[in-house]
């Protein structure tokens, strides 16, 4: 099967899988349990052959996240016996950024020419990073609000105190963006360290 049939296959049974779902939530029609239970992973099984087909890194990341919310929803005990695999993707996501982060900013800063063309795409940059940020905040505002996700969740007790914080003044905050150790920052995972470091030292790479 090839990749644009095994997409509009998953398509299909999504949409048939939706419409089964919202059918019976409403009380329109009464739909055995058996059958949701069978249409659900039919639709994870489209999902597989989709990925499969695909051979892309974010079909999998999708299947792998509906297949983590179908295994959690279905089987709920089970799903946390599982945590070790949440606790190994975490940390290979810490352990990656800090690499990326350097990377990407040298390669990006030092292959250019001049400093002048790197600062227009600086504040491109930062202009569209703005934007973006501002649109996935106001979406995610929307969709919390009318899901009302969370709401009648007990909280549960915290066991520990957390710890107590400092103030600090503006002078500590501008010098705390500047490392003193590179590697200390990485460790102690100073992502802001980490990028100053790194336009740094692709400037001085680029003179």
């Amino acid at each position: 099967m090839n990749n644009r049939k095994a997409g509009k296959l998953s398509l299909i049974l999504f949409t048939i899988v939706t419409l089964l779902h919202v059918l019976n939530w409403y009380n329109i029609t009464s739909i055995c349990g058996i059958i949701l239970f069978a249409s659900r992973w039919i639709f994870i099984a489209g999902l597989c052959i989709y990925a499969w087909s695909k051979k892309s890194l974010t079909a999998w990341i999708l299947f792998s996240m509906v297949l983590g919310i179908l295994i959690g929803y279905e089987y709920p005990a089970f799903s946390q016996n599982l945590f070790f695999l949440r606790q190994i993707f975490l940390n290979l996501v810490k352990a990656i950024v800090a690499p990326l982060l350097f990377s990407t900013l040298v390669v990006g800063i030092a292959g250019h020419s001049n400093l002048k063309q790197v600062g227009r795409l600086g504040w491109k940059s930062l202009l569209y990073f703005e934007i973006v940020t501002t649109v996935a905040l106001a979406i995610g505002l929307v969709a919390i609000n009318l899901s009302q996700a969370g709401v009648g969740i007990v909280q549960p007790e915290i066991l520990e105190k957390l710890p107590e914080t400092k103030p600090l003044t503006w002078s500590e905050h501008l010098i705390d963006i500047f490392p003193s150790n590179f590697i200390k920052a990485i460790y102690d995972g100073k992502v802001l360290q980490i990028v100053v470091f790194s336009v740094l030292f692709a400037i001085g790479l680029l003179c």
